[in-house]
C-alpha cells in the first residue's frame, strides 16, 4: 500500500533482503539554488540514495520524500523539484511510496528514504577487503568537483583559462545531476565479482579509508593509474592545482569503489562485458599494514588524505 495512510506496506520479494538507506540534501551545504534547478535538486536527493543502493549491491525498489521548505520558495519550483526526483525515479523503476512536507524559516532540505532488494548473502559492505585484493573505480573522478568550482568562479564558458565550453558544461552537469551506478553495483553483487564496494560521495580518498579502515587492511594507489576526468584535470592545471590532489580529495562524483580478489577476474570480466559504461579502472591494491595509505606518484610515496570531512570546520 502506498501513499494516503498514516504509512506504506512494502512487501519484501521471496528470497530477498531488504536494504534500506537514508540521506538528505542540504542547501547551502549540498547544493545551491543559484547553481542548480529545482529539477537539478529533486534529481540529486534520489541520486545520492540510489548510489548508496548501488553500493551494496541492491536493487532500488521504493522512496520516501520529505521536503522542508521555506517560504519563499514557490509553488512551480516545488512541482519542478518533485519532477526531477520523479523522472529518475521512472528510470530505475523505483515507487515513491509517500513522505512528508514541512515548513522551515531555514534553507530548502530534501530527506529521501530509499529501500532496495538484494538476495541473501549477494550484498556489498565495505569491510570485506583483504590483502592483496585489486581495487577498481567506476567511470572517472573529479568532474563534478571541477564542475562546482566553475559555476563559482563564473567562468565556466568566458574565462581565458577555460576555453572549451562544451567540456566545461560536462563537469557542471555532473555535479548538478550526478549518475548513480545502479546497473553496476546489482551486477557485480550478484555476480560475487567483488569483496567489498563503496560510493565516492565524499571523494576517491575518503571511500579508499572508509573501506581499508572497516576491512582493517592497507591500501597503495598508484596516481598514475586514476581515471581524472580529462576537463577536469585540464581546469586544475589551468587553475595552478594538482588534478590528482583535487580529483583524490574531490566529492560528489557518485562513482563506485570495489575491492576484487585476484580469483574474482573471471566473474568481474563477465560483468565488465555486459555493462561496459561505465568503465571500471584499477588503481591499486589493499595491502597488510593497516596503517599505511599511500599515493605513489612520480616515484614518490605521499600519505593518501583524508577526503571531505563534514564537521572539519565547526
Amino acid at each position: 500500500m502506498g501513499p494516503g495512510d498514516d504509512a506504506a506496506v512494502v512487501a519484501g520479494g521471496r528470497n530477498e533482503r531488504l536494504v534500506v538507506t537514508t540521506d538528505a540534501v542540504v542547501e547551502g551545504v549540498h547544493f545551491s539554488r543559484a547553481y542548480s534547478t529545482p529539477a537539478d535538486i529533486g534529481h540529486r536527493a534520489l541520486a545520492v540514495n540510489l548510489s548508496d543502493l548501488a553500493a551494496m549491491g541492491a536493487t532500488p525498489r521504493w522512496a520516501l520524500l520529505s521536503l522542508v521548505l521555506p517560504a519563499t520558495l514557490h509553488e512551480t519550483e516545488v512541482e519542478a523539484l518533485v519532477d526531477g526526483l520523479a523522472a529518475l525515479a521512472i528510470r530505475h523503476q523505483v515507487s515513491v511510496i509517500g513522505g512528508n512536507i514541512t515548513r522551515t524559516d531555514g534553507p530548502l532540505i530534501v530527506d529521501v528514504t530509499a529501500g532496495g532488494e538484494v538476495a541473501p548473502r549477494k550484498w556489498l559492505t565495505r569491510s570485506g577487503a583483504k590483502a592483496g585484493d585489486e581495487i577498481y573505480v567506476s567511470g572517472s573522478i573529479g568532474g563534478a568537483a571541477a564542475g562546482l568550482e566553475m559555476l563559482r568562479s563564473g567562468s565556466a564558458s568566458t574565462s581565458a583559462l577555460w576555453a572549451t565550453a562544451d567540456r566545461s558544461l560536462e563537469c557542471i552537469e555532473r555535479h548538478r545531476r550526478p549518475e548513480p551506478r545502479v546497473r553496476l553495483g546489482v551486477a557485480i553483487g550478484r555476480a560475487k565479482a567483488a569483496r567489498a564496494a563503496m560510493d565516492l560521495s565524499d571523494g576517491l580518498a575518503d571511500a579508499v579509508n572508509q573501506v581499508a579502515s572497516a576491512s582493517g587492511v592497507g591500501a597503495t594507489i598508484d596516481a598514475a593509474l586514476l581515471p581524472v576526468d580529462a576537463a577536469a584535470r585540464d581546469w586544475w592545471r589551468a587553475c595552478g592545482d594538482d588534478p590528482v590532489a583535487r580529483a583524490l580529495t574531490g566529492g560528489d562524483d557518485y562513482e563506485l569503489l570495489f575491492a576484487v580478489a585476484a580469483k574474482s577476474g573471471r566473474a568481474l570480466r563477465a560483468v565488465t562485458r555486459r555493462i561496459a559504461d561505465p568503465p571500471l579502472t584499477k588503481i591499486g591494491v589493499f595491502t597488510k599494514d593497516a596503517r599505511a595509505r599511500v599515493v605513489v606518484k612520480d616515484g614518490k610515496t605521499e600519505t593518501l588524505p583524508e577526503g571531505f570531512e563534514h564537521f572539519a570546520n565547526r
